[in-house]
């Protein structure tokens, strides 16, 4: 029996999983990660307002991997070798005849103070956090920023801090205490948003002003306190701190011998092939794609990328030469709680709506829409 793994319960790693089975019902197929689980990270942005628990946007995999027919290994992936047949884990060895990489990303910890901070696309405990927090203020000054990695621009993911700032802003409203906070949004890029379009630039800055949210942009970041936040171009009190830095890869990349890119994550060419690799494939944040610099990290490119190589593994395994590859595409809905900003960007287009309640109740659909084939 030909036997396919793919490390991860991610997006990028259960669409592979659906296209694999789909594929070949006889097809043997193993799944490595720490916890039979997926975590709606898009839904988490409602946590601190409680539009969301975390049992609402945890699914439990069991029945899904099941319904698969999968081997599932509860490990974490610490290496490879014989030229990736052969996964290292925690609880043992994995062998394969091919291998689909989707373990997702790391975020860069080196800024000095950082753990003042909190990351919020780390984990559900880390939106409990926030939560909790922000419950227990009664006023003062809620900092939201975001950073990249410097060597390599598409390893960031800031979408999620505006929405995560633009519902906590509107949440004090419905508190009937927003005027006891400042709210302050930092980055070092001079244009916030810009991977989103020159039209969302313009936009959320728009929105940032109306809702009375002060910005501290294109100052590079020196660091954290308790209370505050440094940077070249100054600093600022913060009796909150909201922070996503930027990307790189795992940790157990450095324990084999895949190319790395500069930002650190593993080189793949555009059929989502591990550059040099055979049948060695990648998707997700775990990757580094050849595209456009706004080349997202979000859910969406993720299933796109497991599609690609899903087609291509199997092509190779029946002696076909890769050919398959993904649509750069950015679509996204930026949350505000009670409406929503939609997004899209595409190699020829770039679209942005207004704010109406009519997006956000469409990213709560999609939620369900998203989510049912795997409850």
């Amino acid at each position: 029996m030909t036997r396919i793994t793919v490390i991860g319960a991610g997006f990028g790693a259960l669409t592979a999983i659906r296209k694999l089975r789909a594929a070949d019902p006889a097809l043997g197929i193993d799944v490595i990660a720490p916890r039979p689980e997926l975590v709606y990270y898009p839904s988490t942005i409602w946590i601190p307002t409680g539009l969301r628990t975390p049992e609402d946007v945890v699914v439990n995999l069991e029945g899904f991997l099941r319904r698969m027919g999968v081997n599932y290994h509860q490990a974490s992936a610490t290496g490879l070798k014989d030229g990736g047949r052969t996964v290292l884990t925690d609880a043992g060895e994995v062998t394969n005849d091919g291998l689909i990489i989707a373990s997702g990303g790391r975020f860069i910890k080196k800024l000095p103070g950082i753990e003042h901070a909190i990351t919020p696309c780390e984990g559900v405990e880390a939106a409990v956090r926030i939560r909790d927090r922000v419950a227990e203020m009664q006023g003062g000054t809620i900092a939201f920023g975001f950073a990249g990695n410097p060597k390599e621009p598409t390893a960031m993911r800031g979408g999620p801090v505006f929405e995560f700032m633009f519902g906590i802003e509107q949440h004090l409203r419905s508190r009937g205490d927003r005027d006891r906070f400042r709210l302050i949004f930092f980055t070092p890029a001079p244009k916030p948003g810009n991977r989103l379009g020159p039209k969302a630039v313009d936009g959320l800055l728009r929105e940032m002003k109306r809702r009375g949210i002060e910005t501290h942009l294109g100052h590079k970041l020196k660091g954290f306190e308790a209370d505050r936040v440094t940077t070249e171009g100054g600093e600022f009190g913060a009796d909150l701190i909201v922070f996503m830095p930027g990307m790189t890869g795992n940790a157990w990349f450095d324990n084999t011998d895949l190319p790395r890119s500069d930002g650190g994550l593993l080189k793949a060419n555009a059929h989502c092939q591990v550059e040099g690799r055979d049948k060695v494939y990648v998707a997700g944040d775990s990757g580094s794609f050849p595209g456009p610099d706004w080349l997202p990290k979000q859910a969406h490119m993720a299933d796109l990328q497991a599609e690609a190589a899903v087609r291509n593994l199997l092509g190779e395994l029946g002696g076909q030469a890769p050919e398959a590859t993904f649509k750069p595409e950015l679509i996204c809905i930026v949350d505000t709680k009670t409406s929503g900003i939609l997004v899209k960007r595409t190699e020829k287009s770039n679209l942005m709506l207004p704010s109406t309640p009519v997006f956000h109740w469409a990213k709560r659909a999609f939620e369900w829409w998203y989510l049912r084939q795997y409850r």
